[in-house]
């Protein structure tokens, strides 16, 4: 029986495996076929919305076959020069000798090839751009390295690859290094991260005083804005998740125990639109545009608005914009919200800002069509049944008052100017409270109530990550916050609330969209393009539970894991404090971890502003990530401190270290970055000399030519974080950051990585006739015919020398050692992976 019941169950196997072959293959012809097949062109024409626009007048009817003609073409690449860094100068100078005055005019197959150009409105040179689209960068020749150049330095942090029309939002919020900034619908963060840089601009301080706050109603895509808003090693940035419409009041205790409401010195609303002013890179829109999406989204839009201004103190700027052609998003939005402000919002004439930007005036009248299409000339002709998916906003003002309201001032980028993208922004000022703005009170916080407000006072974290339909971004900008405020930019830069406001954080907020309107909601077309985030609370002895809570029908996320600040008592400092000898002042209760209880792996570190945010809300504001690592543990033996030094706090600790700094040669740098773990005898003697006095352990090298003692160093010198080993040291760069050090230092990287490349296939080569040679002579020896088998497996040695996926000669060596069976590898080889 059980001989019976064997045989069955091999044969059912057998023949599943049997028809799930058959299903597979036909499941891979079927694929095969679609893929002969290739995609349908899109083509790039949509009488609708010709139609449309035409009826809005949004150029003169004369420009109208120039506009379709940009449109039609493919967006030039652009990028930006990281502003803060302190190597910028050095970075823009590399790349004007290296990589844009060497361009030839022509390539061998007599293609023209167009040198990059300086945007002439960018301060500093800092933003340039390239009349190809970003296909022909990759495929030239000649722009070869420069692409290979840019894709390096923007994992660096150096460079950002921007879209032009999405660099001028950021330019007239005007930010300096105090402001408290938010930035509404931040994801993906390429606005974000040019706020960052502006609130780092002064280099006077190595910490600015303000704070940028990005915020993003989709949980996923916040995380994306934490990958952009790392690269810049900010202490400055907060990355919440919340609804922009409901963006809760945030509170921060006063030393006088008293508490006061943030209220935000520039506040940027980059909305979520239809998008048609990226039909350039984003064609489908081609296919997809209707006019009822303006329509659907103008009350959502209208909401972050009159939102964004409520948050904004007295005297600060907020920026509104949308890449969107669709004057019902644009200049509607914009007055509604000015009409109820009732003179407390003014739009500000920005036409002698950013000279050399071509733009046009805001739209002063339009109209209302829908999908037959029909004008509709008063809401009241709209039809019952439709009317609810209409507001009176999306109608223009009279003539008289669209003078008074000053659309003029709006600015309307159109493609066929300067060959960009399509874009609108309004740049608003608050000159008063709003109609509907309580006076400000500053209350005490008595022990009852604070016991009040902890039990019923406060609302749970709400769950504001659900998207909208359409699967779209929503994109805004995240903003500087600070509380010292500029007096002469705002008049009452914090403002204090009473108990019932306290109670309500998204009390006065916009009103909620109909039904019909959040069906149809879509988040902004992105403009720009996924590291793990993490959430700072503190004051807790143990770990919160991760329980959902209930928003409106559906379930939230679960907490992050909170950050802990220190005391001031830490067990662990005494020994990092002697071990690299920081200074007294440094702030220790701006340092912050992620576990409560046993060890701490990471040490992060947050502004003064940041940590007060982050501890007077934690059970109404949702945050993913904040802070930079400033140390991780490493137990290391013959070490007498526990954690390393990172490279992405370094900026913050180095002005407080006085021990364990090492100032090196260009040379010496070059052999640090090129070779893994060189020998401490490799080096100039200079350098040695320093090294031998200091133990194991990791350290910080310098190099600046231009100062004698490493006191002297400043933001503009090289810093490297390193390790001293017994008799070698090393860097603890990602290959990125070691080939922009390379470059600053005068090496020709991409060379560097061709002649390896060359040598690698050699390698490769020369172990795949090894390991053949080896086989034969088993073959030979135990008399079976395992030629042929044997020589399939090593195949995949049959390496092609490609630039970007080729591995390091080092690699090859280690894998050279492995197929000749030497088990033993040394700790050098094992980190080459990293090289």
């Amino acid at each position: 029986m059980h001989r019976f019941h064997y045989l069955f169950t091999r044969a059912f196997r057998r023949n599943c495996c049997s028809e799930m072959g058959r299903n597979k293959n036909k499941k891979k012809s079927g694929q095969d076929r679609r893929q002969n097949q290739g995609y349908t062109e899109i083509v790039k024409k949509n009488e609708a919305f010709e139609n449309y626009y035409k009826e809005q007048k949004i150029i003169p009817e004369e420009e109208w076959e120039p506009f379709l003609e940009a449109l039609r073409r493919s967006l030039p690449a652009t990028f930006r020069i990281t502003g803060f860094r302190g190597q910028a100068q050095e970075v823009l100078k590399f790349v004007k000798g290296n990589y844009i005055n060497n361009l030839v005019d022509k390539t061998a197959e007599g293609e023209d090839v167009d040198k990059p150009y300086p945007l002439p409105w960018y301060p500093d040179e800092a933003a340039w751009q390239l009349n190809h689209d970003r296909q022909i960068l990759r495929k030239v020749p000649a722009l070869e390295k420069l692409h290979k150049f840019l894709v390096s330095e923007t994992d660096s942090g150096n460079i950002s690859r921007q879209e032009l029309v999405s660099m001028i939002p950021p330019l007239l919020l005007d930010v300096k290094s105090n402001h408290l900034v938010l930035d509404m619908c931040a994801a993906p963060g390429s606005k974000t991260a040019q706020i960052i840089e502006a609130l780092h601009r002064d280099e006077t301080t190595h910490m600015p005083e303000g704070v940028v706050i990005g915020n993003d109603n989709d949980n996923k895509r916040c995380y994306i804005m934490v990958h952009q808003a790392k690269r810049l090693n900010s202490p400055c940035c907060m990355v919440v998740n919340h609804d922009a419409r409901f963006f809760p009041k945030l509170f921060v205790n006063r030393p006088d125990g008293t508490k006061e409401q943030i209220m935000y010195d520039r506040v940027l609303c980059d909305v979520p639109c239809s998008g048609d002013g990226t039909l350039r890179k984003n064609v489908i829109i081609w296919k997809q545009w209707a006019q009822t999406s303006a329509i659907s989204l103008h009350n959502l839009q209208r909401q972050i608005l009159k939102r964004g201004s409520e948050l904004l103190a007295v005297g600060g700027k907020l920026v509104y914009s949308t890449c969107s052609f669709n004057p019902i998003e644009n200049e509607a939005v914009v007055a509604s919200v000015l009409r109820e402000s009732e003179g407390s919002l003014q739009l500000l004439d920005v036409s002698n800002q950013l000279p050399g930007l071509k733009r046009r005036p805001g739209l002063q009248t339009w109209k209302v069509i829908n999908e037959t299409p029909e004008e509709y000339a008063r809401i009241e002709d709209v039809p019952e049944k439709k009317r609810r998916r209409y507001l009176q906003s999306m109608w223009p003002p009279s003539e008289e008052e669209a003078e008074g309201l000053n659309l003029h001032r709006c600015m309307r980028i159109v493609p066929h100017d300067q060959n960009s993208g399509g874009f609108f922004v309004a740049v608003i000022e608050k000159s008063k409270r709003l109609p509907h703005e309580k006076e400000p009170v500053l209350k005490a916080i008595t022990p009852a109530a604070k016991m009040e407000s902890e039990t019923v006072g406060e609302e749970p974290i709400k769950d504001d990550t659900e998207t909208t339909r359409g699967g779209q971004e929503s994109a805004t900008s995240v903003e500087e916050a600070g509380y010292t405020k500029d007096d002469s930019i705002t008049e009452t830069a914090a403002t204090s609330v009473t108990e019932n406001a306290a109670t309500s954080v998204t009390e006065n907020a916009a009103t909620s969209v109909t039904e019909d309107d959040a069906a149809k909601e879509q988040t902004a077309t992105s403009n720009e393009g996924d590291i793990e985030g993490n959430t700072s609370n503190q004051d807790t002895e143990e770990p919160p539970h991760k329980k959902p809570c209930v928003e409106r029908g559906h379930y939230n996320t679960f907490k992050e894991d909170p950050f802990v600040y220190f005391e001031g008592d830490e067990a662990i400092w005494p020994d990092i404090k002697e071990f690299y000898k920081l200074d007294d002042g440094f702030p220790i209760k701006q340092l912050l971890t992620r576990s409560i209880g046993g060890k701490k792996r990471n040490l992060y570190f947050t502004n003064e502003k940041v940590k007060s945010i982050i501890q007077s809300n934690q059970d109404k504001l949702k945050v993913i990530n904040s802070g930079v690592k400033m140390m991780s543990r490493s137990d290391a033996e013959g070490v007498n401190c526990s954690f390393r030094l990172s490279q992405e706090g370094i900026d913050c600790l180095f002005p407080f270290m006085a021990n364990r700094r090492v100032l090196v040669d260009k040379s010496d740098v070059i052999k640090l970055l090129s070779t893994e773990c060189p020998f401490d005898c490799t080096f100039s003697e200079k350098m040695q000399n320093q090294i031998h006095r200091i133990g194991q352990g990791s350290l910080v090298f310098v190099c600046d030519s231009e100062i004698e003692n490493v006191n002297q160093a400043t933001l503009k010198s090289l810093i490297i974080v390193g390790w001293k080993g017994k008799t070698s040291v090393r860097s603890y760069l990602d290959k990125n950051s070691r080939d922009h050090y390379l470059r600053m230092c005068g090496v020709d990287v991409i060379k560097k990585d061709s002649s390896e490349s060359k040598k690698h296939l050699e390698s490769v080569k020369t172990v795949k006739v090894d390991v053949k040679e080896d086989l034969e002579e088993e073959a030979v020896e135990d008399g079976e015919d395992v030629m042929e088998k044997e020589m399939s497996n090593t195949e995949d040695l049959n390496v092609q020398p490609n630039d970007e996926e080729v591995s390091s000669a080092e690699d090859v060596s280690s894998m050279s050692h492995d197929l000749q069976g030497n088990a033993s590898s040394s700790a050098e080889n094992s980190t080459n992976d990293k090289t």
